[in-house]
């Protein structure tokens, strides 16, 4: 089974590097593109999901922003699986947070400059959304092209999407970036920040040794 994966918003796959999955699977990564000036989100998928090869089963795996961009993936080329991990299933699971950048239009008005990684509001920022207790955040926060990451910050705050009851959701339950309360994942990462995948490694490759079998 080919399982394409997904990372999060600037983020490489370092912070999935010591998850484990059955022995049967291939992981098969599709990197972030950088997207085109004014390229409209679906364009934008529609180029992600090119490496998707449909000739044979597949899954799809996604992590935070991944995880949005798989279940969009997922409506060009049907995927057997669809998990999410440290995501959410539909604009209704946005925390308020989000839900205010989406109704003010505030990351619209962002200057590309704010995102470039010499600021200091960049990191102050990305390590208070993703984990404030981890002082290694940097080492996973690898794609900062500025465009993308404002390009991106917009996507998130404004996707629009009708929950697919089958897609299985990983929820850490200290995850500040999408809140657990907001949502009813199928497995709750005990003590889990946004980080999981790479903090709690463990519990969540048994997880998905039970999802991919």
């Amino acid at each position: 089974m080919k399982i394409y994966v997904v990372s999060g918003l600037g983020a490489d796959f370092k912070v999935l590097e010591r998850l484990e999955f059955p022995e049967n699977c291939e992981l098969i990564f599709i990197d972030w593109l950088i997207p085109e000036k004014n390229e409209p989100f679906y364009s934008y998928v529609e180029r992600m999901a090119e490496k998707v090869d449909v000739s044979e089963p597949f899954s799809l795996l996604g992590y935070s922003f991944g995880g949005i961009m798989v279940q969009e993936i997922n409506k060009l080329k049907p995927a057997q699986k669809v998990v999410i991990m440290g995501s959410i299933k539909s604009d209704k699971e946005k925390s308020k947070f989000i839900k205010t950048g989406e109704i003010t239009k505030i990351p619209r008005i962002f200057p590309v400059g704010m995102f470039n990684d010499k600021a200091a509001n960049v990191y102050s920022v990305v390590r208070k959304l993703f984990d404030p207790k981890n002082p290694k955040i940097l080492q996973y926060f690898r794609v900062r092209d500025p465009y993308y990451l404002k390009w991106s910050v917009e996507k998130v705050s404004e996707w629009k999407f009708e929950e697919i009851p089958d897609v299985i959701q990983i929820l850490g339950d200290k995850d500040i970036v999408f809140p657990i309360k907001y949502s009813k994942p199928d497995y709750v990462i005990k003590g889990g920040t946004h980080l999981f995948p790479a903090t709690k490694s463990k519990e969540v490759s048994k997880i998905l040794k039970e999802v991919f079998v």
